[in-house]
């Protein structure tokens, strides 16, 4: 009995991976196009997204008069984009930036303060929790571009994505101690699994705010980029995430799909995911070409 509850609990995690599959449905509460309704009422910015012949995309959350705060249709909108990722076959990386050298300074508070009822607000979190999770799993290499400021539900989108790079002058800070709430659209559970717990609430109940140096030194970002200009720290994200991109799409898809079945499954599905992963490249146009190149260099 044991036994057969597990494997029924392991087969409905490996599902939640699948593409385009949510955390919450109805049967956890949640109704996702009555949310869609409330959030229509809060329009402003958008969240534009260029798909490079390269492979690499450019997620740009535009809202600059707000420092690119999240309105209602921003939240509806980055649904809307992960959805065109998660059908994006041709797509192997992805750099998410605010417009205006700041990246994003979380939910505008104008929805906020109409949304002040504990319901909405669990809605909200759960909205916005499925939408992030999927952006997570997307089959994309995905960095943050963090320039000026990242806070609160910015900062948590920053946890959302494989890597972080910032600029020298820029700041991430999780405000939401001092907003009387804890983050809500998965950043909390995101960064310890970056930096670790003790870090973690740190960083959460302190409300730190973490400059270039000292988000580095603690592993939160990756690297610090030389140059604050907008247009040239938006080449130099490129650069970086292109050595790992580099390469058939279908292997740096099949690499982000093994890494997340990894992180998110027990050993025995996740191993099982990486067999069946393999069984779509073992054989295919870029393996059979590298055994091809290998064989001519070794004569």
């Amino acid at each position: 009995m044991a036994k057969s509850l597990l494997t029924t609990s392991l087969s409905a995690r490996t599902k939640l991976l699948q593409t385009g599959v949510s955390l919450y449905n109805t049967s956890h509460g949640f109704h996702e196009e009555e949310v869609k309704k409330i959030l229509e009422q809060f329009p402003g910015g958008s969240v534009d997204l260029q798909k490079n012949q390269n492979g690499i995309g450019i997620l740009t959350l535009n809202n600059p008069n707000k420092m690119n705060a999240f309105s209602g249709v921003m939240m509806l909108q980055l649904l809307e984009r992960v959805i065109e990722l998660e059908n994006w076959t041709e797509g192997k990386g992805l750099i998410v930036r605010g417009a205006k050298n700041t990246f994003c300074s979380g939910s505008d508070l104008n929805a906020v303060k109409a949304l002040s009822t504990s319901e909405n607000g669990v809605a909200l979190s759960m909205f916005m929790q499925n939408t992030l999770t999927r952006f997570m799993r997307l089959p994309l290499i995905s960095v943050a571009l963090v320039q000026g400021w990242a806070m609160g539900g910015g900062a948590e989108f920053t946890t959302a994505c494989d890597f972080r790079l910032m600029t020298m002058e820029s700041v991430i800070r999780f405000v939401h101690k001092e907003m009387g709430i804890v983050p809500s659209w998965g950043g909390a559970s995101r960064l310890v699994e970056i930096i670790g717990s003790r870090q973690a609430l740190k960083v959460l109940s302190g409300t730190l705010k973490l400059d270039s140096k000292k988000a580095l030194n603690m592993g939160f970002v990756d690297e610090v980029l030389q140059s604050s200009d907008e247009a040239k720290a938006l080449e130099e994200a490129q650069e970086w995430l292109e050595q790992f991109v580099s390469g058939p799409p279908e292997v740096i898809r099949g690499l982000k799909k093994s890494v997340c079945s990894g992180r998110e499954l027990y050993l025995e599905e996740a191993l099982q995911n990486e067999r069946d992963v393999l069984g779509t490249l073992w054989g295919g146009p870029a393996n059979l070409e590298a055994i091809a190149k290998r064989g001519k260099h070794t004569k």
